[in-house]
Protein backbone atom coordinates (compact mmCIF):
# COMPACT_ATOMS: atom_id res chain seq x y z
CA UNK A 1 0.00 0.00 0.00
CA UNK A 2 2.72 2.17 1.21
CA UNK A 3 4.86 2.01 -2.34
CA UNK A 4 1.53 2.37 -4.13
CA UNK A 5 1.19 5.66 -2.77
CA UNK A 6 4.70 6.46 -3.38
CA UNK A 7 4.50 5.77 -6.80
CA UNK A 8 1.36 7.75 -7.34
CA UNK A 9 3.36 10.58 -5.93
CA UNK A 10 5.92 10.10 -8.49
CA UNK A 11 3.27 9.94 -10.98
CA UNK A 12 2.10 12.78 -10.25
CA UNK A 13 5.45 14.78 -11.42
CA UNK A 14 4.26 13.48 -14.99
CA UNK A 15 1.00 15.16 -14.77
CA UNK A 16 2.65 18.23 -13.82
CA UNK A 17 5.15 17.28 -17.30
CA UNK A 18 2.22 17.02 -19.27
CA UNK A 19 -0.10 20.13 -18.43
CA UNK A 20 0.33 23.96 -19.18
CA UNK A 21 -2.58 25.21 -17.01
CA UNK A 22 -1.82 26.48 -13.22
CA UNK A 23 -4.43 25.35 -11.64
CA UNK A 24 -3.53 21.74 -12.53
CA UNK A 25 -0.10 22.62 -11.10
CA UNK A 26 -1.50 23.50 -8.29
CA UNK A 27 -4.25 20.57 -7.73
CA UNK A 28 -1.14 18.10 -7.97
CA UNK A 29 0.20 20.09 -5.22
CA UNK A 30 -2.35 19.90 -3.38
CA UNK A 31 -2.21 15.94 -4.37
CA UNK A 32 1.47 15.52 -2.92
CA UNK A 33 0.32 17.25 0.38
CA UNK A 34 -2.97 14.56 0.97
CA UNK A 35 -0.15 11.56 -0.08
CA UNK A 36 2.53 12.71 2.07
CA UNK A 37 -0.34 12.94 5.00
CA UNK A 38 -1.31 9.83 4.31
CA UNK A 39 2.75 8.28 4.86
CA UNK A 40 2.94 10.34 7.71
CA UNK A 41 0.14 8.38 9.35
CA UNK A 42 1.43 5.38 8.30
CA UNK A 43 4.91 6.88 10.35
CA UNK A 44 2.77 6.81 13.79
CA UNK A 45 4.92 4.49 15.72
CA UNK A 46 7.95 5.66 14.72
CA UNK A 47 7.40 9.23 15.89
CA UNK A 48 6.36 11.10 19.52
CA UNK A 49 2.97 12.46 19.69
CA UNK A 50 3.88 15.93 19.55
CA UNK A 51 6.26 15.63 16.27
CA UNK A 52 3.62 13.41 14.61
CA UNK A 53 0.94 16.45 15.19
CA UNK A 54 3.43 18.67 14.05
CA UNK A 55 3.89 16.82 10.63
CA UNK A 56 0.05 16.27 9.76
CA UNK A 57 -0.17 20.04 10.46
CA UNK A 58 2.37 20.69 7.94
CA UNK A 59 0.94 18.17 5.32
CA UNK A 60 -2.45 18.29 5.70
CA UNK A 61 -2.99 21.82 6.59
CA UNK A 62 -0.81 23.61 4.59
CA UNK A 63 1.00 21.32 1.81
CA UNK A 64 -2.53 20.02 0.76
CA UNK A 65 -5.38 23.04 1.86
CA UNK A 66 -3.59 26.82 2.90
CA UNK A 67 -0.80 26.84 0.39
CA UNK A 68 -2.76 25.49 -2.19
CA UNK A 69 -6.14 27.59 -1.64
CA UNK A 70 -3.27 30.82 -1.71
CA UNK A 71 -1.85 30.16 -4.86
CA UNK A 72 -4.89 29.39 -6.59
CA UNK A 73 -6.11 32.85 -5.27
CA UNK A 74 -3.23 34.34 -6.51
CA UNK A 75 -3.32 33.29 -10.00
CA UNK A 76 -7.22 33.83 -10.22
CA UNK A 77 -6.49 37.67 -8.96
CA UNK A 78 -4.06 38.18 -11.26
CA UNK A 79 -5.99 36.31 -14.43
CA UNK A 80 -2.48 33.90 -14.61
CA UNK A 81 -3.90 30.75 -16.45
CA UNK A 82 -1.49 28.93 -18.41
CA UNK A 83 2.48 28.29 -18.43
CA UNK A 84 2.75 29.78 -22.00
CA UNK A 85 5.95 29.39 -24.27
CA UNK A 86 8.34 27.52 -22.29
CA UNK A 87 11.68 27.20 -22.41
CA UNK A 88 11.39 23.27 -23.82
CA UNK A 89 8.00 21.99 -25.60
CA UNK A 90 5.86 20.12 -23.29
CA UNK A 91 6.48 16.52 -25.08
CA UNK A 92 10.39 16.97 -24.22
CA UNK A 93 9.65 18.30 -20.64
CA UNK A 94 7.33 14.71 -20.39
CA UNK A 95 9.83 12.43 -21.82
CA UNK A 96 13.18 14.21 -19.99
CA UNK A 97 10.17 13.89 -16.40
CA UNK A 98 10.18 10.06 -17.51
CA UNK A 99 13.22 9.44 -17.20
CA UNK A 100 13.92 11.16 -13.77
CA UNK A 101 11.15 8.71 -12.71
CA UNK A 102 12.92 6.09 -13.92
CA UNK A 103 16.05 7.08 -12.39
CA UNK A 104 14.11 7.30 -9.22
CA UNK A 105 13.36 3.51 -9.59
CA UNK A 106 17.33 2.76 -10.32
CA UNK A 107 18.25 4.58 -7.03
CA UNK A 108 15.73 2.43 -5.28
CA UNK A 109 16.97 -0.55 -6.34
CA UNK A 110 20.37 0.82 -5.79
CA UNK A 111 19.65 1.84 -2.35
CA UNK A 112 18.21 -1.60 -1.50
CA UNK A 113 21.45 -3.25 -2.43
CA UNK A 114 23.95 -1.05 -0.95
CA UNK A 115 21.94 0.83 2.25
CA UNK A 116 20.44 -0.69 4.79
CA UNK A 117 17.57 0.56 6.93
CA UNK A 118 16.39 3.40 4.87
CA UNK A 119 13.29 3.22 2.94
CA UNK A 120 14.35 2.34 -0.46
CA UNK A 121 11.21 3.80 -2.40
CA UNK A 122 11.19 7.05 -0.48
CA UNK A 123 15.01 7.48 -1.50
CA UNK A 124 14.46 7.35 -5.13
CA UNK A 125 11.27 8.55 -6.19
CA UNK A 126 12.34 12.09 -3.42
CA UNK A 127 15.11 12.12 -5.24
CA UNK A 128 13.55 12.36 -8.36
CA UNK A 129 11.49 15.01 -6.98
CA UNK A 130 13.95 17.11 -5.97
CA UNK A 131 15.48 16.80 -9.51
CA UNK A 132 12.09 17.59 -11.46
CA UNK A 133 11.50 20.62 -8.81
CA UNK A 134 14.67 22.22 -9.88
CA UNK A 135 13.89 21.64 -13.64
CA UNK A 136 10.36 23.12 -13.49
CA UNK A 137 12.13 26.12 -12.48
CA UNK A 138 14.83 26.51 -14.83
CA UNK A 139 12.24 25.48 -17.81
CA UNK A 140 9.32 27.58 -16.81
CA UNK A 141 8.53 31.40 -17.06
CA UNK A 142 6.27 32.36 -14.75
CA UNK A 143 7.27 33.40 -11.76
CA UNK A 144 4.28 31.60 -10.02
CA UNK A 145 5.33 28.47 -11.24
CA UNK A 146 9.09 29.22 -9.83
CA UNK A 147 7.17 29.37 -6.96
CA UNK A 148 5.58 25.77 -7.33
CA UNK A 149 8.95 24.31 -8.07
CA UNK A 150 10.14 25.17 -5.13
CA UNK A 151 7.37 23.27 -3.50
CA UNK A 152 7.85 20.32 -5.47
CA UNK A 153 11.49 20.66 -4.19
CA UNK A 154 10.49 20.81 -0.50
CA UNK A 155 8.14 18.04 -1.19
CA UNK A 156 10.47 15.80 -1.90
CA UNK A 157 12.69 16.87 0.63
CA UNK A 158 10.24 15.67 2.82
CA UNK A 159 9.83 12.93 1.35
CA UNK A 160 13.59 11.90 1.83
CA UNK A 161 13.35 12.51 5.49
CA UNK A 162 10.35 10.19 5.60
CA UNK A 163 12.50 7.43 4.89
CA UNK A 164 14.54 7.87 8.17
CA UNK A 165 11.50 8.69 10.07
CA UNK A 166 12.88 8.55 13.03
CA UNK A 167 15.61 10.55 13.10
CA UNK A 168 13.64 13.81 12.00
CA UNK A 169 13.52 16.51 14.55
CA UNK A 170 10.62 19.13 14.54
CA UNK A 171 12.88 21.99 14.41
CA UNK A 172 13.98 20.48 11.03
CA UNK A 173 10.38 20.47 10.23
CA UNK A 174 10.11 23.91 11.68
CA UNK A 175 12.35 25.79 9.90
CA UNK A 176 11.34 23.79 6.49
CA UNK A 177 8.30 24.92 7.13
CA UNK A 178 8.55 28.73 8.19
CA UNK A 179 10.68 28.63 4.89
CA UNK A 180 7.86 27.62 2.40
CA UNK A 181 5.33 30.02 4.47
CA UNK A 182 7.73 33.17 3.93
CA UNK A 183 8.87 31.98 0.09
CA UNK A 184 4.71 31.08 -1.11
CA UNK A 185 3.45 34.83 0.98
CA UNK A 186 6.70 37.01 -0.68
CA UNK A 187 6.14 35.97 -4.03
CA UNK A 188 2.38 36.15 -3.98
CA UNK A 189 2.70 39.83 -2.65
CA UNK A 190 5.46 40.34 -5.36
CA UNK A 191 3.61 38.73 -8.52
CA UNK A 192 0.50 41.26 -7.14
CA UNK A 193 2.85 43.98 -7.11
CA UNK A 194 4.50 43.69 -10.26
CA UNK A 195 1.04 42.59 -12.31
CA UNK A 196 -0.07 46.52 -11.97
CA UNK A 197 3.58 47.62 -13.78
CA UNK A 198 3.95 44.43 -16.28
CA UNK A 199 0.98 42.44 -18.22
CA UNK A 200 2.79 39.35 -18.15
CA UNK A 201 5.05 38.21 -15.16
CA UNK A 202 7.31 36.13 -17.41
CA UNK A 203 10.72 35.80 -15.67
CA UNK A 204 12.22 36.81 -18.90
CA UNK A 205 10.54 40.14 -18.54
CA UNK A 206 12.63 41.35 -14.97
CA UNK A 207 15.63 41.72 -17.17
CA UNK A 208 13.71 45.15 -18.33
CA UNK A 209 13.26 46.57 -14.57
CA UNK A 210 14.75 49.24 -13.71
CA UNK A 211 15.75 51.52 -10.87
Amino acid sequence: MINLIIILFGLSLLYISAISRLEGYIKALAFQGFLLTILVLNSFGHLNPWNFAFLILETLGFKAIIIPQFLMRTIRENEISRETEPYISHFYSLLFTSLIFALGFFLAYWAREHVAGLGHLHFGISISTIVFGLFIILTRKKLITHTMGFMIVENGIFLLSLSKVHEMPMIVNTGVLLDIFLVVLLLGIFINKIESTIENPDVDRLTYLKD
